[in-house]
């Protein structure tokens, strides 16, 4: 048997063995919460699973819907940068699903899912097993550490953290900056697109310059960003950094940090160039949380789960539809925005399928809200539709901030309005 012949051969049979033992291990867990009629389970309870859960049943009241979620209580990212420097605490990022259940109707699980066998239909929680007819996943990110040389999961992101998770992290970053001495360094390294949040990192790198100008003036922020540009609202950003930051951020292009010297306080970039900073925030590459792996949802050789552009049902695993950060959703970008537009459409054509009904057309949009400082953000805003089996960007006249910032005060009210609204939405 040849090479190639011989590892798909050994694939197939690592995959046969695995759901099997799925199988094996379903029988043995005791099946929880019977069902009784036509169910859609949601695992994952953020930006896109909260809100799917929530139309599911206004669109259906008859539908049976429950919500799998490990926490009960929700903490945005979102605007968790500015938790960072000071500007706002998690109080008003987080949020509780009672009302899903007392006005809606939807059954809460809070449960972590070990596991998910498309082939049974069956949800595995560390309580039991859960059946469903169709399967809403929003399982978020996991992190690609294993690209960092010296990387320990466990101890790096005590010392060097990400904060791309909001909680406990945004609070170590926060004092981390608060102890570092006048003059010192803040490097933060932008992993290869795609990630959540493209213009998340630039964002940070704002919000800190600003508060070292008051706090620690002859401090630094130095951005290391694999990419070979500003991912989101460049020239915005570029604007932002000479008008209002002069001075106090360096920007270095297509600069991978590819491994880590904690005992030295350093980025290694390229293997090669050793940067030290006082403050180390490493934002690791990206991929689909774990779960979507374990359940074979993952692209062949690929990182992120491949949707249909309509329904987001998965290509892999029918009756599995995957949305959010997690979902390769074209031009479409990991947002909490994104994923709310995302969840409603996937809400209905869910429905759409279980009636036998042909999938509506996405009409999706995103806004991306960016702080440049305590009071001025910028914006921009995207429609999107399906266009050769594809989600493609469609224009949109006046969709950015203006290129002189002018705006920036009242984009923040904006921005400001829109998180109330979003969070309300996805509380009940």
């Amino acid at each position: 048997m040849k090479a190639a012949g011989r590892r798909a051969f050994l694939r197939m049979l690592g995959a046969g063995a695995g759901l099997t033992g799925l199988a094996l291990a379903g029988c043995a867990t005791p099946e929880i919460l019977p069902k009784s009629g036509r169910r859609v389970v949601v695992v994952g309870g953020g930006f896109g699973g909260a809100i799917a859960a929530k139309y599911l049943r206004l669109f259906d009241p008859t539908l049976e819907v429950i919500l799998i979620e490990r926490n009960r209580r929700y903490v945005a990212c979102p605007f968790s940068n500015q938790v960072i420097t000071g500007l706002r605490d998690f109080e008003g990022l987080t949020l509780g699903y009672d009302a899903l259940a007392s006005r809606y109707g939807v059954r809460l699980l809070f449960d972590e899912v070990t596991a998910i066998d498309p082939a049974t239909t069956t949800v595995v929680t560390r309580s039991g097993r859960v059946r469903y007819d169709r399967l809403v996943l929003a399982p978020g990110i996991d992190f690609r550490t294993e690209l960092i040389d010296g990387y320990d999961p466990r101890t790096t992101p005590e010392l060097m953290p990400h904060a791309w998770q909001a909680g406990p992290q945004t609070l170590l970053l926060k004092r981390q900056l608060e102890a570092m001495p006048d003059g010192g360094r803040v490097l933060i390294s932008v992993p290869a697109a795609p990630y959540r949040c493209p213009p998340g990192p630039y964002e940070r790198a704002c919000l800190i310059a600003a508060w070292l100008r008051r706090h620690k003036p002859r401090a630094k922020v130095i951005v290391l960003d694999a990419n070979p540009d500003i991912t989101a609202m460049g020239a915005l950003f570029r604007e932002a950094w000479k008008t209002r930051h002069a001075g106090m951020i360096e920007y270095l292009p297509a600069t991978r940090v590819s491994g880590v010297d904690t005992a030295a306080g350093a980025f290694v970039v390229e293997g090669v160039e050793s940067v030290r900073g006082d403050v180390l925030n490493l934002i690791p590459p990206q991929r689909a949380g774990a779960i979507a792996a374990r359940a074979d949802l993952v692209e062949e050789g690929g990182h992120w789960c491949p949707v249909d552009p309509r329904s987001f049902e998965s290509t892999r695993h029918p009756g599995v539809h995957v949305i959010g950060d997690a979902a390769i959703a074209g031009a479409m970008p990991k947002s909490g925005y994104a994923a709310n537009a995302q969840a409603k459409v996937c809400a209905l054509n869910v429905l759409a399928l279980m009636n036998g009904k042909p999938p509506h057309e996405l009409d999706g949009i995103n806004v991306c809200y960016a702080a440049i400082g305590e009071d001025e953000d910028i914006s921009i805003a995207q429609v999107f539709r399906v266009a050769d089996g594809r989600i493609v960007a469609a224009p949109v006249p006046g969709g950015a901030s203006p290129a002189n910032l002018s705006r920036g005060r009242l984009e923040h009210r904006y921005a400001e309005s829109w998180l109330r609204n979003i969070l309300a939405e996805m509380s009940g």
